[in-house]
């Protein structure tokens, strides 16, 4: 009984010492591949998956591949090659969507800086040139600024708003049009109708230069593409066949597997980097 007493006095003194000292609140900080992955799933057009259940999906993609592997094959290690591979297919459909999303918006931007000169121009305050957005704007982009304006009727907190649109956009262009808007409506200043033009004029000629690259390099790396699908497309016809199958389970096949998945995927890599068009990052978060 005396030690039950001393246990609860014990605990009871450290809670009153615990209560004397101030809390520092905890932030959740992410990663950076954890917030990469986010503004992917947004760009792409699904912001309630959380890279989590991205994960997760696919994990299971990878073990019905596997199933129906072997099931299919009999070959244990045929059905694990393209496990893997399932595994990846999640992840690269969303960069491909992603990235023909951020390519529609890129055409859609120069007219939301439009909308927004024009308001500031014909006297709109900045909530209320952003809010117009919502019923006025491309249509792409309507839905996160009619957000906007339904946070700013709640709230009339317009910096927290801008940073809910921010992370609702999960775009480069949209953090320099919001940090613009802030900047101009703490500090105050009469260069805003200039640096929207300027901004509307500098996105037009990029996307025009990068369709036209992209116009121009699109056959290659498709090429480039299908030579990477190319040999595991017969790897899987060819798995069909009980023979063909059963001489990839001996050691000298997984090593053929093995190492062709290692050639795939160097070469896949270096047709990107070599291809791949510069992208602007978010640094404005």
């Amino acid at each position: 009984m005396g030690v039950v007493v001393g246990l609860v006095g014990g605990a009871g003194l450290f809670s009153l010492w615990w209560s004397c000292w101030e809390r520092p609140t905890r932030t959740r900080r992410r990663s950076a591949r954890h917030q990469a992955l986010q503004d992917l799933l947004v760009q792409a057009g699904a912001p309630t998956v959380t890279p989590g259940g991205l994960y997760l999906v696919s994990a299971g993609t990878a073990v019905v591949v596997l199933l129906v592997g072997v099931a299919v094959t009999r070959s244990p290690v045929i059905a694990a090659a393209f496990a893997v591979l399932a595994a990846v297919a999640p992840g690269a459909l969303v960069r491909t969507r992603a990235r023909r999303r951020r390519d529609d918006l890129r055409q859609v931007w120069p007219d939301v800086v439009d909308h927004l000169s024009s308001g500031v121009r014909a006297g709109l305050s900045l909530p209320e040139a952003v809010a117009q957005l919502g019923e006025r704007g491309p249509a792409p982009l309507r839905e996160p600024f009619a957000r906007f304006a339904a946070d700013y009727r709640a709230t009339g907190r317009f910096g927290e708003c801008l940073d809910l649109l921010k992370d609702r956009l999960a775009d480069p262009v949209a953090d320099r049009i919001v940090e613009a808007l802030r900047l101009t409506r703490d500090v105050g200043g009469t260069d805003l109708g200039r640096l929207l033009r300027n901004l509307s004029e500098f996105l037009r000629e990029d996307a025009r230069t990068r369709g036209e690259l992209e116009a121009r390099q699109s056959w290659t790396v498709n090429g480039a593409r299908v030579a990477a699908a190319g040999p595991w497309i017969v790897l899987a016809l060819l798995a069909t066949r009980p023979q063909t199958a059963a001489a990839y389970d001996s050691a000298a096949g997984v090593a053929v597997l093995v190492s062709g998945a290692v050639c795939t995927v160097v070469a896949y890599r270096v047709m990107r980097r070599i291809g791949r068009l510069p992208e602007e990052r978010r640094v404005l978060r």
